[in-house]
């Protein structure tokens, strides 16, 4: 298959989502792109301070089509059609050498209820050691990095222009830590084409992103390949790491984003193993782990882990012999001592 490059400039570079933007290339399915980005607020660099603080944007952001993450694209997959997955293939992610993050200071209820909104905002510079996987802060701190991208979408069906912040059903701002290099994100296809854009570039972050940024970072190289997958529907993204399988909910609620999540692991587990739905729920309740993706962008996301071993194939049993030989409480109970 083709490799195509993507360089960072004023026509690859846009800030929302929308069927109305204009492809900066089409490729076939099974294609690999190397993209470049910026990272999600514009940044040519920081202001060393003190106290540090944003720098100069890129000078090229519109503010009308840009409200949102800098992201590179997009890209037009032939063959993709409404109703079809667009399966997105994460072969490389190499940060560049610096990156920032930041926590308080704002007037907001994710500050106030943290009691971090007094004062201004606590800033860090890092330095990115990938060779090394390191992040070293200007004030000396030191935490590994697992470079992920927190935006990764296709256009949604609906026309005009479309916010980048929250995570939808066609993906977007996801920002789930474990979609690293070796995974793959299915993302279900609304448009022609697809229309798919990458972008947020993530060094390092926790589940939650709970001070409201991860070390945000700019690209050098983020390698993916773009396949049209026909033989499945989905609603809402999925994902494939090299240790689990991932569902997504995202809602306004915890609750809510929840249960979206643990319905389509549900779904999945059926699929994979073709079971009914309330044998895959008893299943998923002994194997299947929940956790909070990020609580900062709104729209909150929760995803749901199935490990790829932790169910085993069945095995044929006869009932009547399996219950004649499994002890009851009573019988334990009255076992000579």
């Amino acid at each position: 298959m083709t490799r195509h490059i993507i360089p960072l400039n004023d026509t690859t570079l846009h800030g929302s989502f929308s069927r109305d933007h204009a492809p900066v290339l089409t490729v076939e399915s099974g294609d690999t792109v190397e993209f470049s980005t910026l990272d999600g607020d514009w940044l040519l660099n920081l202001e060393p301070g003190p106290p540090v603080a944003h720098g100069d944007e890129w000078p090229g952001r519109r503010p009308a089509l840009d409200s949102g993450h800098a992201l590179s694209g997009p890209v037009y997959v032939e063959g993709a059609r409404p109703g079809s997955v667009l399966a997105v293939e994460i072969n490389e992610i190499r940060p560049a050498g610096w990156g920032w993050s930041r926590a308080g200071g704002r007037d907001a209820r994710h500050d106030q209820l943290l009691h971090v909104d007094e004062g201004g905002e606590y800033y860090l510079g890092w330095s990115l050691d990938s060779e090394n996987r390191i992040a070293t802060s200007h004030e000396g701190h030191r935490v590994a990095i697992r470079p992920f991208m927190g935006v990764m979408g296709v256009a949604p069906a609906e026309f005009g222009i479309h916010s980048t912040h929250p995570p939808r059903a066609t993906g977007g701002n996801i920002d789930c830590k474990e979609l690293v290099a070796g995974s793959t994100v299915y993302l279900p296809v609304a448009v022609d084409g697809a229309l798919f854009s990458v972008g947020d570039g993530h060094a390092a972050q926790g589940d939650g992103e709970v001070g409201s940024t991860a070390i945000e970072c700019h690209m050098e190289s983020v390698v993916l390949t773009l396949t049209v997958v026909t033989d499945f529907r989905l609603g809402t993204p999925r994902a494939r790491t090299r240790k689990e399988w991932l569902t997504f909910g995202f809602a306004r609620c915890l609750d809510e984003a929840t249960y979206m999540a643990l319905r389509d692991m549900t779904d999945l587990v059926q699929q994979l193993y073709g079971f009914e739905r309330k044998e895959a729920l008893n299943l998923c309740s002994q194997t299947v782990d929940l956790r909070i993706t990020q609580i900062v962008n709104g729209v909150l996301g929760v995803h749901a882990a199935l490990p790829h071993s932790a169910i085993q194939p069945k095995v044929a049993v006869d009932p009547g012999d399996w219950w004649s030989r499994v002890p009851t409480t009573r019988e334990a109970a009255e076992r000579p001592g």
